[in-house]
């Protein structure tokens, strides 16, 4: 990726929904849904002024839903998450969502102007590809020859040329019918013959806590027999749903995407991905893919570091959830700001991932059961450390700006801290800044719009070439056993609650010094902060440093080298929440 991506991720469905008196597991009548002219000239204005360069327009692919349309019937309910359906149940590769048009006969067109639109603004688009799974009603209609599942074998549990894997009466679960949670009603197309679910589930009898309303896309690998999938190097003639994989992003990129979010990517042969990743960029050189992908997860398909894997294989970047667990386990787990260091020697890595505080499948930091309840202001330093300490992606949730607080039960998803992905329902605090339309925040609280002001400054800041294309250099380590730095109570070590790291740029010379306070409520007094002699030579300064500060604060300080690494930097007070960053001169 020739810039940074920064990243604007939005729901279609909840983005421009005003309506605000909804019934929990409401219908769209009742519960409203966005669409797409939501995201209208004032709306990607005012995202493209925050500072950001890429849009992801989450939920656009067409879904299984249990709202009719003529010519398109409900889902049956058994097969759904939710009235409106989950956005990663697709049930055409090849449409768009027609909940989100005005006409929903012209939705490919509406479609297309909103993708002319984001262009105008200056915001590459990405969407949803969602390789592992598609939901168990999938047939496409636009391209009905290229329908997963057609010409499929029912009679054998894995064939290289199947796109699904079929069960058998051997597998656990009492053989047929298909048994789904939900509802007491079969799914008739699996009466006869069933199919593993999305999460590699060989069963009769999904459970609620499966991917029961999807089905597993076969990639010329048998899960069940391990991890290796050397066999599908340098294939010549490749499995039937890598050409049928191929077909749909090359259909999304004519219409005009600029890139692709590639869901639960650590489930898919990595050769898959070096094969389809050429052959995408063939026809765009600068089409972005970033990936969903969890080294943890023992569903992954290799035996090393899948991030790793991932980027071998050509993607842009992959999610850096680690050091996201970290942020929030500071707030919820007892961890430490000491424990970011663990994740800062990633090699390149480190620069080349997708980093997060906010997205749809995680929690909301202004949610008072979550977080620590410790509010929206937790956002600030958690963004502030994981945004500024490499040069990788930033991505930053509709809502997050603001402190939507995702309160309440909204139906399938229940009240669980995140916007529902499965619901007809809306962002009541967010809806403040939209205002109908105008898109001004008129209607946000002082707090609110503090927030989103400050959101805006740090993607300003990091926009310096000491954050786009500099190094990092942490300050915790040595600073443990230094009592000054912000140790609270009866703490023996420090690190607790503050995190200190520099950036600098060679080329331009440019360097900073940053400082976070996590704590929500202390401030940490007569704060001193060690830099020692090795993190001068980094730097290359021999002699004293000045600190002009430029974000958070605007004190000029200085110390000669032999100060900065004996006794420390003196920089007062850091109140509850604070970030302040500092210029070397």
């Amino acid at each position: 990726m020739p810039t940074r991506p920064v990243i604007y991720q939005l729901l279609v469905r909840t983005f421009g929904n005003t309506k605000l008196n909804r019934q929990p597991g409401g219908t769209l009548a009742e519960n409203g849904c966005g669409k797409f002219h939501d995201i209208s000239d004032k709306a990607l204005s005012s995202i493209r002024k925050m500072g950001f360069n890429h849009i992801w327009l989450t939920g656009v692919l067409e879904q299984a839903s249990g709202t009719d349309y003529p010519g398109r019937p409900a889902d049956p309910p058994e097969i759904l998450k939710g009235l409106a359906g989950s956005p990663y149940a697709i049930r055409d590769y090849f449409d768009v969502c027609p909940d989100y048009a005005e006409d929903p006969k012209n939705r490919i067109a509406e479609f297309r102007e909103l993708l002319a639109r984001c262009c105008r603004h200056g915001l590459r688009t990405i969407i949803d590809f969602v390789p592992n799974h598609v939901a168990r009603s999938y047939a496409s209609d636009v391209r009905p020859e290229l329908s997963f599942g057609e010409g499929d074998r029912h009679d054998v549990f894995f064939d290289r040329d199947n796109h699904f894997f079929y069960l058998n009466e051997s597998h656990y679960g009492g053989g047929p019918p298909l048994k789904l949670p939900l509802g007491t009603a079969l799914f008739i197309p699996e009466t006869e013959f069933g199919r593993v679910t999305g999460n590699n589930s060989v069963t009769w009898s999904p459970t609620i806590n499966e991917w029961y309303e999807t089905v597993k896309l076969n990639y010329g690998h048998d899960f069940t027999t391990g991890r290796r999938t050397l066999h599908l190097a340098g294939t010549e003639n490749v499995p039937r749903t890598w050409r049928t994989m191929d077909a749909i992003i090359a259909y999304w990129q004519e219409m005009g995407v600029d890139g692709f979010r590639a869901d639960m990517a650590h489930m898919v042969p990595m050769e898959f991905w070096s094969w389809m990743l050429k052959r995408a960029r063939a026809r765009d050189v600068s089409v972005t893919f970033i990936a969903e992908a969890y080294d943890g997860d023992p569903a992954k398909l290799t035996d090393a570091d899948v991030l790793d894997e991932l980027l071998k294989s050509g993607f842009d970047g992959a999610y850096e959830h680690p050091t996201y667990k970290i942020l929030q386990g500071i707030y919820e787990s007892g961890k430490w700001a000491n424990d970011i260091d663990g994740e800062t020697f990633g090699g390149e890595r480190f620069h080349q991932c997708v980093r997060y505080i906010e997205n749809h499948d995680e929690i909301r930091v202004a949610n008072p059961q979550h977080w620590g309840g410790v509010g929206m202001g937790a956002g600030k330093p958690a963004a502030a450390v994981m945004f500024s300490i490499s040069r990788a992606a930033i991505m930053l949730y509709s809502g997050q700006e603001i402190g939507e607080p995702a309160i309440g039960a909204e139906g399938f998803s229940g009240d669980d801290g995140r916007t529902s992905i499965f619901d007809y329902t809306a962002m009541p605090e967010f809806q403040k800044w939209f205002n109908g339309g105008k898109c001004d925040g008129a209607k946000l609280s002082a707090e609110q719009k503090s927030l989103r002001k400050w959101y805006v400054d740090l993607l300003a800041i990091l926009s310096e070439p000491a954050f786009t294309a500099g190094d990092f250099y942490g300050l915790n380590h040595a600073n443990k056993q230094n009592p000054a730095f912000g140790r609270l109570g009866g703490e023996t070590c420090s690190g607790h609650w503050l995190y200190a790291f520099l950036r600098r740029d060679a080329d331009s010379g440019q360097a900073f010094l940053c400082l976070v306070n996590f704590h929500p409520t202390e401030t940490l007094f007569d704060v001193r902060v060690v830099i020692p002699e090795h993190a001068l030579d980094w730097l290359g300064k021999a002699a004293g440093i000045s600190f002009k500060g430029k974000w958070g604060c605007s004190k000029k300080l200085t110390a000669s080298a032999n100060e900065l690494a004996v006794s420390g930097l003196s920089v007062g007070d850091l109140e509850s929440f604070c970030v302040r960053y500092y210029v070397l001169k």
